[in-house]
């Protein structure tokens, strides 16, 4: 019921932009990034990302960020964050000042819903070597959500980090917060699970996407989200739900892309070849499938 309410408001309040069959969206999620320390889960896939995003730029893609990017809760100051990953965020910014950025807050990076905090830290920075400030992501305007809605059929594509009804991960994100700062961080590095989070329980997982489920039936709405870390296409006769997946798995990182009127699932990982020289490949995982075959409308 709360799931329903958050997710409604968060729809009616979402960021709309327009897309054609001519449009390039690459969606990623919960990559948290952090500050190169023992506990960024980040680093392992830092190069991966990088070229996936740099395919992506050259390529004409859209970037959207749905949530969790950067680690916030783990890490308390965003220039450790930034500085541990400047490359990621130099290729970031190409996408910012080319206006194909569009960023997204989950509830691991929730303090972008905070026009102060965003200004502070993600305007400007500090650079230490010519100790003076340059522009970073100046202007940015995070949002909890956004709506792509085709600009010829009228079909709708609602996209969320998905936290939004997820009582430790919502109404009392400061509480969890709290303990994934101060204790769950340490415990993880030497083994052992945060069971709040729902990347970890499964049964806490499966109730989220009944919840995204219930949504999708009741407002036949289209929905693009992240949060769980387990990546998502729905086959011909299920509801259209689509999860982007994560970008800190061992095995690489995964995402939803838009290209030419279809929608898609891929993931980038480090594989070798026949020679055994390690290369860095892109994987159609599920799809393509025209995106129109998820209009409810249209299956009217």
């Amino acid at each position: 019921m709360f799931t329903d309410r958050r997710l409604t408001e968060a729809y009616k309040n979402a960021r709309i932009e327009s897309f054609d069959s001519n449009s390039r969206y690459i969606f990623f999620s919960d990559l948290h990034r952090g500050d190169d320390s023992v506990s960024d889960e980040f680093c392992r896939n830092q190069s991966l990302f990088l070229h996936a995003l740099d395919y992506y730029f050259n390529k004409g893609y859209v970037y959207v960020e749905a949530g969790d990017g950067d680690e916030l809760w783990e890490y308390s100051k965003f220039k450790h964050i930034r500085l541990a990953h400047s490359d990621v965020f130099l290729v970031i910014k190409k996408f910012f000042d080319d206006n194909r950025l569009i960023l997204l807050y989950g509830n691991h990076n929730i303090y972008l819903r905070n026009e102060a905090f965003v200004r502070k830290n993600y305007y400007t920075y500090y650079d230490e070597y010519n100790q003076d400030y340059h522009d970073f992501l100046k202007g940015i305007k995070p949002c909890e959500a956004l709506v792509l809605k085709n600009s010829n059929t009228g079909q709708e594509i609602f996209t969320v980090h998905g936290h939004q009804g997820d009582f430790m991960n919502d109404q009392f994100w400061m509480v969890a917060m709290f303990f994934l700062r101060y204790f769950w961080r340490f415990m993880h590095v030497v083994g052992f699970q945060n069971p709040s989070s729902p990347a970890r329980n499964m049964y806490k997982r499966h109730k989220i996407e009944r919840n995204y489920k219930k949504w999708i039936e009741a407002h036949r709405i289209m929905l693009i989200c992240g949060h769980t870390h387990r990546p998502k296409f729905p086959k011909s006769e299920e509801l259209p739900y689509f999860n982007t997946g994560c970008g800190i798995h061992t095995r690489g990182i995964t995402g939803i892309e838009i290209l030419d009127g279809k929608i898609l699932m891929v993931d980038w990982r480090i594989l070798a070849d026949k020679e055994g020289n390690l290369q860095i490949e892109r994987h159609v995982m599920r799809g393509p499938e025209p995106i129109e075959s998820f209009n409810f409308k249209s299956n009217n």
